[in-house]
């Protein structure tokens, strides 16, 4: 007795195309309604559509110095100065060098573009400074001492210490906040310089050794540059940086204005500054600051903090002084060598600039603003407004080629093209608050490709069908039969335009990157709307009387792509052999 036969389904069926459309339809739904939550319901447009600032800056080297300009010093430079304006969320931005000893920064239009400017702009030379004195940050007309006659520290309203003697170890920090810095196994506390309050001031004191007169006169006109130095005004802090050596004693203001110093000669440089990052300590539940010093500055180190930890406050801080103004301002009460960890009531974005100003003080480089030029948003819309025109011609003719030549077949490809420009539209939209994606020129042109091969992908399945419907089979089991072969055309395809755009985009920088990124996202993209959109929708159509009849405007008409009649086998008949059967 034969075996019964197993009865099989057709060749690369698909049982149920209504689970795949309704699994794509309910993440076009899931990631239309991120867009709005998200507050971003359109892309972000890059510097070329929506403008902004280009900064060209000069490298300048110390005098005898000049072989610092060098390939990799400017190669450290960009990678910082990236580091830097992405760290502010700027998206898009874009730091590259021009020429030898030229950087280009081109920052898009948003909200941290003046801040990502303010921060590229600091030339980032970084001392560590002895702290001699420190008064709060208005002019104060007359000096004042204790009566020991030695610089009296004042108490800053903002960051006085705490009842055990510590202090937070930021500048602004709360008066409550402890902290500690941890180096070598050893503990010291770390807390920042007090502030001066209306009341009290100090002056610094001159060294027993100065007897002569040159000495003497630069002590009083330090002491008098100090008590008439105006720390609320910009120009008065650039003032007090400008021209100070590391070898000189000299006057600075805190970054905020709020504080002015005397600090002594430069002890450590911030060029051995090997390493900074910031990090949250889960132990002790704060943000802290870490960092590594080179063998030599290590030692440097080391015999500036043995020297500050015997010292009284405010003689016992060290201030981290970047381009003259002093950034944060610890207490060392222990050895320090090796490695640092600066602790206190620091936030997220705190900690990660003091960790910015650290390793951007790590470059032998500064630079100087060589010229600014803004792209304004009226220019950055008519190029964008040329890129969609283009769009729209490329789709247009699209159109035009599928209607012309599948007709009916045409409605299927446009579903599809709509439904693969919704998943890019709300994923490039998500994309820019999620990872800073900005949509630029290119990044349009490759949106605007991606048509093309999205399109191919439908051209090479509809084909398969139609060489199944011209061998004589029907138009359900040519769907279905058709479809094995379609998908392996497709899988090659798109793969090789995604490999492509994946070393493009490893190869290449700056706005060729958009285009990369935009035209592998898009080649994803493709392979889901074919496999979950295209076949399932085509399916269902296979059963609908419009395309299974083969109406001449169906694009599946047999005749018209001169089918041929199916095979049938025929029943041989042998002729009788007995003439009484004849």
């Amino acid at each position: 007795m034969a075996a019964p036969k197993k009865s099989r389904g057709p060749a690369g069926g698909q049982g149920r195309p209504g689970r795949s459309l309704v699994l794509i339809l309910i993440a076009m739904v899931a990631l239309t309604g991120g867009m709005f939550l998200a507050g971003q319901p359109t892309p972000r447009l890059g510097i070329d559509l929506a403008g902004g600032t280009s900064i060209t800056l000069e490298a300048k080297s110390e005098p005898g110095q000049e072989s610092a300009i060098n390939k990799t010093n400017m190669d450290t430079a960009v990678q910082i100065m990236e580091r830097r304006v992405n760290g502010l969320g700027v998206s898009e931005a874009e730091v590259q060098t021009q020429g030898d000893r030229n950087i280009i920064v081109n920052i898009p239009k948003g909200t941290n573009s003046a801040q990502a400017r303010e921060q590229v702009g600091t030339t980032a030379k970084l001392y560590f400074r002895p702290v001699l004195t420190v008064a709060q940050g208005t002019p104060t007309p007359t000096p004042s001492t204790s009566s020991s006659g030695k610089p009296s520290p004042s108490a800053s309203p903002s960051a006085s210490a705490s009842g055990d003697g510590k202090a937070s170890a930021t500048p602004s920090a709360s008066a409550s906040t402890q902290g500690r810095a941890v180096t070598d196994g050893l503990k010291a506390d770390v807390t920042p310089s007090p502030k001066a309050s209306g009341s009290a001031t100090t002056t610094p004191e001159p060294s027993a050794s100065a007897s002569s007169g040159a000495e003497e006169a630069a002590a009083a006109k330090l002491q008098k540059q100090f008590a008439a130095l105006d720390c609320s005004s910009k120009a008065s802090r650039a003032e007090a940086a400008r021209g100070a050596k590391p070898t000189d004693t000299v006057v600075a203001c805190s970054s905020e204005g709020d504080a002015k110093y005397v600090l002594g000669p430069a002890e450590v440089s911030g060029t051995e500054v090997d390493n900074a990052k910031a990090g949250f300590d889960q132990q002790r539940g704060m943000w802290i600051v870490n960092m590594e010093f080179t063998k030599k500055g290590s030692k440097e180190f080391q015999t500036i903090t043995k020297k500050l930890s015997a010292q009284q406050s405010p003689q016992n801080q060290f201030a981290i002084a970047l381009d003259g103004e002093v950034v944060s301002a610890p207490q060392v009460q222990s050895t320090l060598s090796g490695s640092a960890e600066i602790s206190g009531s620091f936030t997220q974005q705190s900690a990660e600039d003091l960790a910015n100003v650290l390793s951007y003080g790590a470059l032998p480089l500064s630079f100087k603003e060589q010229s600014v030029t803004t792209v304004t948003a009226a220019l950055g819309g008519e190029q964008l407004q040329a890129g969609l025109i283009a769009g729209a011609i490329g789709l247009a003719l699209v159109v035009i080629y599928l209607v012309a030549y599948y007709r009916g077949l045409a409605f299927i490809a446009l579903l599809s093209l709509l439904a693969s420009g919704i998943l890019t539209y709300t994923i490039m939209s998500l994309l820019g608050p999620a990872i800073g994606f900005a949509l630029n020129l290119p990044a349009v042109c490759g949106a605007i490709v991606a048509i093309g091969i999205t399109a191919d992908s439908f051209i090479v399945y509809f084909e398969r069908i139609r060489d199944e419907i011209r061998d004589g089979r029907t138009l359900r089991p040519a769907v279905q039969r058709a479809w094995p072969r379609a998908r392996r055309t497709i899988l090659v395809s798109d793969f090789v335009s995604f490999l492509a755009a994946a070393v493009l985009f490893v190869v290449t920088v700056g706005k060729v990157q958009g285009f990369a990124f935009t035209l592998g996202l898009t080649t994803l993209l493709d392979v889901v709307v074919v496999f979950l959109f295209t076949k399932p929708v085509m399916t269902l159509m296979a059963r609908t009387k419009f395309f299974s009849s083969g109406n001449p405007w169906s694009g599946l008409d047999p005749k018209r792509l001169g089918a041929k009649p199916p095979l049938r086998r025929s029943r041989r008949v042998n002729a009788p052999t007995d003439p009484k059967e004849a």
